[in-house]
């Protein structure tokens, strides 16, 4: 085998492999001979076919995933002689040529392609143990827990009829049957009886609810509402539905009295119970997000610490990532640009940015990971897809199947469970100090999201 470097440039490389045509037909003929106890063919006894014989038949075959297999072990040479990491699979280029690939696969001329690869950096890790961080911490008060029961109590409030003539207003409750086409067509989902509709719950796809506003009872009417681009069902994504909707109630809402009987209609046993719930929730809840400010922290000090030349598809596979919900989500939003106070060229310099710190700490956590020799355990994996099956529910053995049939849906499951464990591993080596602050500080929008491996 003759290895030729053809670009060395950044962390990209190309280089022109030849196999000897000698070398294929060796690996030719030790699959003939191993194909000639195992083939049957009429008018020969069992491994008594000549291997000539098995050439004319399945030569051309047997030597194509001979060439597969000398790709595979040339590749893997490049990478083990040089050091390499690489950033993804090797690209290769095969002859096209059918003159050319009609030869190579008749054995009678050397075999000859290009591989480009694209490495990983030499990451050298800066000392993590200089670094002093904060951790924001946000009491729970008995302001913030009275707010809380007050919406469970509006959403648990009664409702009482209003007049048979009465419009339906915001806020009302209006019992609904309907039925839905897309394109003149009924679809999956688009059909209910006796649906009940807060006006103003943003509940149903946007415009449906608002265009319930002045229906009254025995009413029909067409509505037509959009489906977001972000929708979770593809097929109505970004779809327009007309449904003709028949009322057959609308209810003003009345209020809920904080006593006993609001806690056990939400399943607790007393009013003095339902307030533990709720600070107990709103606890945990705080303590996610100090977890999530002091994660951002750490990861903005490894991002300037840290700074060397990133694989460039593996950016731009991130950024494309990146893009594509930045467009998703102006689209359900029916938003341009321009109402978010930017251009589109702006907006893609800024998050091409995103994309860039996002591959760079992802390199980082990886690197500090397998030096730490930091890994995810079967057992916590196996928690984690049980865990995602149970939202599922009715359709657990389906998803489950799914995870085990689909390496990179169970790649994405692990992704966070390991950058959770590094960034565990680097807070117990950093100077946390604590500082108690308003909820307001601790829920302030930062610049960035945590970043994934």
């Amino acid at each position: 085998m003759n290895v030729t470097e053809m670009l060395a440039e950044g962390l990209k490389r190309e280089y022109r492999v030849v196999v000897p045509a000698s070398d294929l037909d060796v690996k030719l003929n030790e699959r003939l001979v191993e194909l000639k106890d195992r083939v049957r063919l009429n008018g020969f006894r069992p491994g008594k076919v000549p291997v000539a014989h098995l050439k004319r038949i399945y030569g051309r075959t047997i030597m194509a995933e001979a060439i597969d297999e000398a790709v595979k072990e040339a590749n893997a040479s490049i990478v083990a002689d040089h050091g390499f990491r690489l950033a993804m699979d090797p690209k290769v280029t095969l002859p096209t040529a059918e003159s050319e690939v009609k030869e190579v696969l008749d054995g009678r001329v050397d075999f000859a392609y290009s591989v480009a690869m694209e490495i990983l950096p030499k990451i050298e890790l800066a000392d993590v143990k200089g670094i002093k961080l904060e951790k924001l911490v946000a009491e729970v008060t008995d302001q913030e827990v009275a707010a809380a029961i007050d919406k469970i109590a509006a959403q648990n409030r009664p409702f009482f009829a209003k007049p048979p003539d009465a419009p339906a207003e915001k806020g009302d409750k209006v019992t609904v049957s309907f039925t839905g086409t897309i394109d003149a067509k009924p679809f999956e989902g688009g059909t209910g009886k006796d649906i009940g509709v807060e006006i103003g719950s943003n509940t149903f796809i946007p415009g449906f609810e608002d265009q319930l506003i002045g229906i009254r009872s025995g009413e029909t009417r067409t509505i037509e509402a959009n489906f977001p681009q972000n929708y979770l069902t593809p097929t109505l994504a970004g779809k327009t539905g007309v449904f003709e909707v028949t009322a057959s109630a609308v209810e003003r809402p009345g209020t809920a009295t904080l006593d006993d009987e609001l806690a056990k209609s939400v399943g607790m046993e007393s009013y003095a119970k339902l307030k533990d719930a709720v600070r107990d929730r709103l606890t945990r809840e705080h303590a996610v997000m100090t977890r999530q400010r002091l994660k951002r922290a750490l990861l903005d000090a490894l991002d300037e610490r840290h700074k060397f030349d990133l694989p460039p598809t593996l950016v731009e596979q991130e950024f494309a990532n990146v893009w594509q919900t930045v467009l998703n989500d102006l689209a359900a939003q029916n938003r341009s640009f321009a109402d978010e106070g930017t251009t589109e060229e702006a907006a893609k310099a800024e998050y091409r940015g995103i994309a860039e710190r996002r591959v760079r700490l992802g390199l980082v956590l990886a690197e500090i990971g397998e030096k730490n020799a930091i890994k995810v355990t079967d057992d916590e994996l196996n928690r984690a897809l049980v865990e995602r099956t149970r939202h599922f529910r009715g359709q657990e053995q389906q998803v489950w199947d799914y995870y085990r049939k689909n390496p990179a849906a169970v790649a994405a499951v692990r992704a966070p469970i390991y950058e959770e464990k590094v960034a565990d591993f680097l807070l117990e080596l950093v100077t946390v100090t604590e500082r108690h602050v308003a909820l307001e500080e601790l829920y302030q929008e930062g610049d960035e999201a945590p970043a994934k491996p």
